[in-house]
């Protein structure tokens, strides 16, 4: 060839090379997807927890490194095995989500080993054909591009497009796709960017490929498979989620931080959050009388009253029966919940229109960093955030966020945490009355029984000794004067036990309490 001809021949080939390199990226950011809502899936279905992300995660990296090793016995028509496995990658993991909760929903709730086999042999399925997809795309370039590429350089573009479509997922995955999308939606989207790669590779390699016809009606089979899926994703949901909660799903919602889901049934109204029953209507006014009244009727009378979590209003709904209330400061970090429970009629039935009270301030924002930027003080500071159940909750349960709340309080004011259930984990209540002592706070614990949840702690920390209140608001229906002492009364089942502070170096609550609920959630 002469020398004139060579650049010809460069620019004849940049297409395809830009292609394959273009395709890396889709390829990086569908094999994160596919992780990311695998562990998000295994936190919905089986319990939000530290152990179902680190297990999903661990396998699907095992699952690549297996395809990665797999892809030195792939010798012959690179493209052709290429392109096969971008449609099963597409194919599988597309459908994983839409799968994994119709099976979770047909199989019975004391059937957790099936569903398991099921994730976790989908898991490896997908990460071993995400793993055969990069060294396989590297052999592409190679063979096509030799004299354009050494070996470091191949290496290097390959992987920073890898790392790239990686970064730009990973971002986009929680604030973008499963908020807009859905998780099952967002599989099927991601599965139908993989066989847009196979269509792709399809285009540019025609001309090298055998059996074309039958490649192409491979892509055009998986892609309508995927579309078809597409359009019954709202069925899928509605039909699976309606067997999962038994009662009739009312209210379904995905934000960046979690799937919101409110059902009713003649029984009363019901919210979870991943799958995690928050309240119940016929039983949520003892809860919340039990978590608030105690500190704010010891106090007196408060002026400023922090929240945080509680985005529902049910508690700030109790903190707004005292008249001497001028300001309730609520800080919660999903904006979906505060704009739900303000705008559905159903659930503003359930918080008394608590959220548009004048008196109000909601900040949407995570307690940890707001509670270290502001410099407010408040007589009563009510936390009520959801359980210990992985290292975002449990950073909300150590010394150091105490301290903050200790900055933030009053001389004679009180804080009161919502602290799990005295009888079922005991050892985790109990963590948490010494991680608020390590502080130098005193440490009230009590309990009361809620339906719904058994038996529930809580615990008042203080400057000063907590002391009976000499009044309760008028209207309670659960808690009186003469019955608070026994709140304060441990039977020999709930009695103190030797625990260890709860510290961000160690997070030891988190495990103590996967281990003690676990043990409850076992068959």
């Amino acid at each position: 060839m002469s020398a004139s001809a060579q650049p010809a021949a460069a620019a004849r080939i940049a297409p395809a090379e830009v292609a394959l390199l273009a395709s890396v990226f889709v390829v990086a950011a569908c094999g994160l997807v596919y992780e990311l809502a695998a562990g998000a899936l295994a936190s919905y279905l089986l319990g939000d927890s530290v152990l179902q992300f680190s297990t999903i995660i661990g396998s699907y990296l095992f699952a690549m490194g297996i395809g990665s090793w797999l892809s030195r016995f792939v010798e012959r028509q690179l493209i052709a095995q290429f392109l096969r496995i971008e449609l099963l990658v597409g194919l599988v993991g597309g459908l994983m989500p839409a799968a994994l909760f119709i099976a979770h929903s047909v199989l019975p709730a004391s059937a957790l080993l099936p569903f398991r086999v099921l994730l976790y042999g989908l898991v490896l399925l997908v990460g071993t054909l995400v793993g055969l997809e990069i060294p396989l795309v590297m052999r592409i370039l190679k063979r096509h591009f030799s004299p354009r590429y050494a070996l470091r350089d191949l290496v290097s573009q390959v992987l920073t497009f890898d790392y790239l479509g990686a970064l730009v997922v990973a971002l986009a995955f929680p604030l973008l796709f499963v908020p807009q999308l859905g998780l099952v939606r967002t599989g099927l989207f991601f599965g139908l960017l993989n066989t847009a790669v196979a269509v792709w590779a399809l285009w540019l390699f025609r001309g090298e490929l055998r059996r074309l016809r039958a490649h192409a009606a491979a892509c055009v089979a998986v892609a309508g498979v995927l579309l078809l899926a597409w359009a019954q994703a709202d069925r899928i949901s509605t039909w699976a989620e309606d067997r999962f909660y038994g009662d009739s799903v009312v209210l379904r919602s995905s934000s960046a931080y979690q799937r919101i889901v409110v059902t009713s049934s003649t029984a009363g109204v019901r919210l979870f959050l991943n799958g995690n029953l928050q309240f119940h209507s016929r039983d949520e006014y003892r809860y919340h009388e039990a978590l608030v009244h105690p500190a704010m009727a010891a106090h007196g009378a408060p002026r400023r009253v922090l929240v945080l979590g509680g985005g529902d209003g049910l508690a700030v709904r109790e903190v707004l029966r005292y008249p001497t209330v001028e300001q309730v400061t609520l800080v919660e970090l999903d904006p979906q919940v505060t704009r739900l429970f303000a705008e559905q009629p159903l659930l503003r039935a359930l918080n008394a229109d608590a959220l548009h009270s004048p008196r109000l301030r909601i900040i949407n924002t995570d307690a940890f960093g707001w509670l270290d930027q502001s410099r407010e003080v408040f007589d009563v500071i009510v936390v009520d955030f959801p359980d210990p159940t992985n290292f975002a909750l449990g950073k909300l349960y150590t010394t150091s966020f105490y301290q903050l709340v200790d900055q933030h309080l009053a001389a004679d004011g009180y804080a009161v945490v919502q602290t799990t259930s005295p009888l079922v984990a005991r050892r985790s209540f109990w963590t948490v009355a010494t991680t608020i002592e390590a502080t130098g706070l005193a440490a009230t614990p009590y309990h009361a029984h809620v339906p719904s949840f058994g038996e529930w702690g809580f615990i008042i920390a203080s400057r000063r000794p907590w002391r009976q209140p000499q009044a309760l608001p008028p209207g309670l229906r659960f808690l009186t004067l003469e019955g608070l002492p026994a709140l304060m009364q441990f039977p020999p089942d709930m009695a103190r036990v030797p625990a260890e502070p709860n510290r961000l170096s160690n997070q030891l609550l988190v495990h103590t309490f996967e281990e003690e609920w676990g043990r409850v959630h076992q068959p």
